[in-house]
């Protein structure tokens, strides 16, 4: 008996060109296809003449799945998880799957290739030696300016994924809370037939999309240019001020606790920041 796999396989992201010839066979050769929309699947499935059964592993019903998954890699099976496009687990489900499956001692195989983010990064221009993925921002403005207002001092770049229906209001709290000149670069369409790739400061982008209501359409990855270091460095300064006092009222883990909420910074940045400044 072969040894039972769980392949991770990334599929395209529009241009079924971009299927790989190495995804193609672990999907033609597996014993079941577990994806995220079978419907969904089936055209990728049909068009590359691929006749292996599916079942669905979605958001809904991941966790009820890993019991039938593992009992059929238990029983010498191989087995390949698809999203509805690009690479499985980001910004997609699969984490609770692929964990418990290398918890039960089975091999997890990566099959690489389409990923949104990185088909936008390399073609943005902007920083890509150092960036951080955000996926969606919440749905609600209030707790999106919030996390926004986290992320303003990031002095890496940032990657989110957005939809059509928010992609509006999105840029409108990036410009409220990023400001107005901060470079941002909205992908929409990657691969697809109306692909676009536009970046200005979020105020000239954001007011070019509203005169082009075809713009506002699709599946975005939006990257923004991360802070300058001059303004992370004040920041700094400043919350080491705020530390200081708070060190004079409070133990350090409260003091680093509350640093966080006023200044944004991380608590452990800010809890070995105060345990320097102790031994000092």
């Amino acid at each position: 008996m072969s040894e039972a796999v769980l392949y991770v396989v990334a599929t395209p992201i529009g241009n079924l060109a971009d299927m790989t010839a190495r995804a193609i066979e672990v999907l033609q050769t597996v014993s079941l296809i577990a994806a995220e929309d079978t419907r969904h699947s089936a055209r990728l499935m049909a068009h590359f003449n691929i006749k292996t059964p599916m079942i669905s592993v979605h958001d809904h019903n991941e966790r009820q799945r890993i019991e039938r998954i593992i009992e059929r890699l238990s029983a010498g099976e191989s087995i390949a998880l698809i999203s509805d496009a690009g690479t499985p687990l980001i910004s997609d489900p699969g984490f609770v799957l692929v964990r418990a499956v290398r918890e039960a001692q089975f091999r997890v195989v990566p099959v690489p290739g389409c990923s949104a983010l990185v088909t936008a990064l390399c073609a943005a221009g902007l920083p890509s030696d150092r960036f951080v993925f955000e996926g969606f921002l919440p749905a609600k403005s209030l707790a999106r300016r919030q996390r926004l207002d986290a992320l303003a001092r990031e002095e890496r770049t940032l990657i989110f994924y957005e939809s059509t229906h928010r992609i509006l209001a999105s840029l409108e709290d990036m410009q409220a809370c990023f400001g107005s000149e901060r470079m941002v670069v909205a992908a929409r369409e990657l691969t697809k037939t109306f692909e676009t790739i536009k970046g200005a400061p979020v105020s000239e982008l954001l007011e070019w999309m509203r005169q082009d209501a075809n713009q506002q359409k699709g599946e975005f990855v939006v990257l923004v240019q991360g802070a300058p270091a001059a303004a992370a460095d004040d920041v700094n300064v400043e919350a080491m001020r705020v530390l200081d006092v708070l060190l004079e009222e409070l133990p350090i883990k409260q003091a680093a606790a509350l640093a966080a909420k006023l200044t944004g910074l991380k608590k452990n940045f800010l809890y070995q920041a105060a345990l320097a400044r102790r031994d000092a």
